[in-house]
């Protein structure tokens, strides 16, 4: 039923004649079955369909995580569509602008949130799904009967657009085709050793890279189990841990589990791995977590265009500050100038493989800036790698931050303080944060002397997503420059790297 649509073909073939085997554990609620998951996939499929969604139209979906967000995600790759997931901290403005760009058939939101969403939805229709998984578009599915053949879908056809952006802050889709999903998923479960005796700990937001294709795909590929969580929850995750196999995470679920006392030796006795991405992981929380658990994290790197390029190894030195090799079937370069660096040389990361996307939505020319036509992605990234061929990432080119494994663009930030009453200009940085990864600090010179930190921090409310908001505001005089008279923000990161330390 789903031999013609590249991508369900793969995720749903490891549980082929085991649908009675649980797929997701829900704390709280019943078990969910490999069959109930496709069966319920299948009903989302026809449901969409139904709504005149058709091959290649785009399905934008602003919902809380539930096994029924899954089955939408299957569902409308399953109906040949395309899906956007937007991350639930965006605001109406922000969302505006994806419904704009990528011109959906269908939005699927909160109910809460119809009636603003259906004001900027243009021609698209609304469906709402909330966080027990119900509204309009479970109350359509459950109309439909399972057995919805899958639309046939080639490897190039696209499966996904994740929206990313630059320094200009405008954002851009990243299109992502049914076999640079299912290609690097399938790497990964090998790679990392994932099979259907595996019982992952699924705590991730299923919006971006992280939780919906390496988390979500690698697990289904595999036919191994879930526990899967509505977020990330310290309690949640402990309890868990003597039941599972793995964990994947970001930088600060392991300093937050960390911080607890009852994560012990016996606790993570079950577990074989532990992963993180989506931002740096500091060598002392490394160091910590193998101290407490016997276990040493495996970090890997990636990225929106890309899905994962590098991963520390399974076998062998897992080293701390490295995000480790290119995977099977990956390329990577380091260059300078032209010209490949010396090791140890540090320069501009690009990559080439079945995983790198096809380009940006709409923009055949920034599409041209960052992929070669011989298919190597700039991805921006400065890196090097030392004498045994681990990649390290010691910045990045355009001063994208990437707090708690969310990426937030300074420019964008940027130009809402300085629409503020009293502000002259501003520079936000990322510097260390020991929860975060990074922590989002904005330097403000104002005009007013009278303009406060709280008083910057209180305008941002209501117009940026919670976490693009600074945790820190730092009043100046003037913003260091250079001759050319370009902010200096390699020394405002010098001097505030402490900010979060004191």
């Amino acid at each position: 039923m789903y031999d013609d649509n590249h991508l369900l073909s793969r995720l749903r073939a490891a549980s082929v004649g085991r649908e009675d085997s649980v797929f997701a554990q829900i704390p709280g609620g019943d078990p969910v079955t490999f069959g109930e998951l496709f069966a319920g996939a299948e009903r989302m499929a026809a449901a969409l369909a139904a709504q005149g969604v058709r091959p290649g139209d785009r399905v934008a979906v602003q919902v809380a995580k539930t096994i029924q967000a899954i089955e939408l995600y299957l569902g409308t790759v399953m109906a040949g569509a395309v899906f956007l997931p937007l991350n639930t901290a965006y605001i109406t403005p922000e969302v505006a602008y994806f419904l704009g760009d990528a011109e959906p058939a269908v939005v699927v939101c909160d109910p809460a949130r119809a009636e603003e969403i259906r004001s900027i939805a243009g021609g698209a229709q609304v469906l709402t799904l909330d966080e027990a998984g119900q509204g309009s578009l479970r109350d359509l599915a459950e109309a439909q009967v399972p057995g919805f053949r899958a639309v046939a879908r080639g490897a190039d056809d696209l499966a996904a657009i994740l929206y990313t952006s630059g320094t200009t802050g405008r954002s851009k889709g990243a299109m992502l085709s049914h076999d640079n999903l299912s290609s690097n998923s399938e790497v990964l479960r090998d790679y990392w050793r994932f099979t259907a005796e595996d019982v992952l700990i699924h705590a991730l937001p299923i919006f971006h890279t992280h939780g919906l294709f390496v988390a979500t795909n690698v697990a289904l590929l595999a036919g191994a189990q879930v526990i899967f969580l509505p977020g990330f929850d310290v309690d949640a995750i402990l309890e868990a841990m003597p039941r599972a196999t793995a964990l994947m995470g970001v930088p600060t679920f392991y300093t937050r589990l960390l911080a607890d006392p009852r994560l012990t030796r016996e606790r993570a006795a079950n577990m074989r791995l532990f992963i993180s991405g989506s931002a740096p992981l500091l060598v002392e929380t490394h160091r910590q977590w193998e101290a407490r658990t016997g276990h040493r994290i495996l970090e890997r790197y990636g990225m929106t265009e890309t899905n994962m390029s590098c991963s520390n190894p399974y076998e062998g030195e897992r080293r701390a500050g490295t995000v480790g090799f290119p995977l099977p079937g990956v390329e990577a370069r380091i260059m300078v100038e032209g010209r490949e660096a010396e090791v140890g040389e540090v320069g501009v990361l690009e990559v080439r493989g079945r995983n790198v996307f096809k380009g940006y939505w709409q923009m055949p020319e920034k599409t041209a800036e960052e992929l070669r036509p011989d298919g190597w992605f700039i991805t921006g990234d400065l890196a090097s790698v030392d004498a045994d061929g681990y990649v390290t990432i010691v910045g990045r080119a355009k001063d994208l931050i990437i707090s708690g494994g969310f990426n937030v663009y300074p420019k964008e930030v940027e130009e809402v303080i300085d629409d503020m009453e009293g502000v002259v200009e501003s520079a936000v940085i990322g510097v260390p944060h020991p929860d975060f990864g990074e922590g989002v600090v904005a330097v403000v010179v104002p005009s007013d002397p009278g303009l406060t930190e709280e008083a910057v921090m209180a305008g941002l409310a209501g117009r940026l997503a919670k976490f693009k908001q600074p945790k820190r505001v730092v009043l100046v005089d003037a913003l260091p420059r250079n001759t050319m008279g370009k902010v200096q923000k390699k020394t405002l990161r010098e001097q505030y790297a402490g900010v979060f330390s004191n």
